[in-house]
């Protein structure tokens, strides 16, 4: 047998797993980097978060980034090339975190890397009737392999694609083993770039499972902050939406796409909301002349009333806790919006033991410890949420 393949069976085999999980968003501001211990496998998983920290991306590279990401037309030569770039400007980050954590790269097991997303295309988007639901997910896992000496797992979102799904959301498959109560219905609701929950009823009952894209979370407000506001990458602690007023009639023309209409469970991504689709609002409602400020407090508005609408149309249940992950819990004004909207307050899921700017990190190590030492737990039978393993297996040597 191949000493790595070997190896690998050891991992599988020990009753539990150091894996370092990766995420990386839609915002392109930082890499998310989980040190995790995890024990055991599915609904008997648990995990300890050894460390965390978001590595700050260079300018450079996030400008190299933004070239190519979310863009049906791109450079072939760029994307070709930031494949590679990627993957070992990932590994470069991977180390420099365990120098400064003091813990040997011998010691982790496994890396868990989502990549960086620079297309999603489900088939409600691209609306061409011959071809498939597609995303895009690049930063090779054999650079970050190689460069690191670790067994790697990548490119989760494909499998799922390939057994019926849209490829996203994915947080189910770890929402369900980490945060599923007996006696609490929970949602847990992520605010990223774009916004998605998951739904865990009380009872830990795999057929009532039910995840789904809500529409932009943070990615219209950050677009359109860094496009305006050069030097700034958010509006921190909505300062700039507080000082404006909601223009109703561009909340209404925001609301006005085909994406609400489709069902749930849905996908989506900056492809669709971007500042092309607000210009395009802002003309159809009569509101190109809008402040900043105004456009700012309307698009704040918008995602929270997207938030609302797609867990009172989607979820019948009344009695449940929402726990909050992702950079836009940050975001006082969405919080208060929502909190006011939905009727209850909002926790966080270091309630659940998680600290939620490293949720989606670690979620994406815990599909690696699936993928490896688990896939035997029953996820229901809900169109698009197919019960698989995710991630492809890069070895170092």
């Amino acid at each position: 047998m191949n000493d790595q393949i070997s190896k690998l069976a050891q991992i599988a085999d020990a009753p539990s797993r150091i894996i370092i999980g990766l995420m990386s968003g839609t915002s392109m501001d930082g890499l998310d980097i989980a040190l995790c211990k995890f024990t055991g496998m599915g609904l008997e998983t648990t995990v300890e978060l050894l460390q965390f920290t978001t590595a700050p991306y260079e300018k450079q590279f996030k400008e190299e980034l933004k070239a190519i990401a979310f863009k049906k037309e791109a450079d072939l030569q760029k994307v070709t090339l930031m494949n590679a770039v990627i993957g070992s400007y990932s590994a470069k980050l991977i180390l420099a975190a365990l120098h400064k954590w003091k813990y040997p790269a011998e010691s982790v097991d496994l890396i868990a890397s989502h990549g960086q997303t620079i297309f999603h295309a489900p088939i409600s988007l691209h609306k061409l009737a011959s071809f498939p639901n597609s995303t895009l997910q690049i930063g090779d896992g054999d650079h970050i392999a190689v460069e690191t000496g670790i067994i790697t797992l990548s490119d989760f979102r494909q499998k799922h694609i390939a057994a019926g799904g849209e490829g996203a959301p994915l947080a189910i498959y770890g929402d369900h083993l980490l945060f599923s109560s007996n006696s609490e219905s929970r949602i847990l609701l992520n605010i990223g770039g774009i916004a998605n929950f998951t739904y865990l009823p009380a009872g830990r009952n795999a057929g009532q499972l039910f995840s789904t894209d809500v529409g932009p979370g943070n990615t219209l407000m950050d677009q359109f902050v860094q496009h305006r506001y050069p030097g700034k990458y958010y509006d921190q602690d909505a300062a700039l939406a507080k000082s404006g007023t909601v223009s109703e009639t561009l909340v209404r023309e925001l609301m006005n796409t085909a994406f609400f209409d489709q069902p749930f469970p849905r996908t989506t991504g900056p492809e669709l909301f971007n500042l092309a689709y607000l210009r395009a609002a802002q003309k159809a409602a009569g509101e190109e002349e809008l402040s900043n400020e105004d456009i700012l407090a309307s698009l704040n508005e918008f995602t929270a009333r997207t938030i609302i609408g797609a867990i009172r149309n989607s979820i019948n249940e009344q009695d449940f806790v929402i726990y909050l992950s992702g950079g836009g819990m940050h975001n006082p004004l969405l919080v208060q919006k929502l909190s006011e909207g939905l009727g209850l307050p909002l926790r966080d899921t270091a309630e659940l033991g998680i600290n939620p700017d490293a949720k989606e990190a670690v979620l994406f190590a815990l599909l690696a410890n699936e993928c490896v030492a688990g896939g035997q737990t029953d996820f229901g039978s809900r169109p698009g949420m197919p019960n698989i393993t995710m991630g492809k297996i890069s070895l170092p040597k």
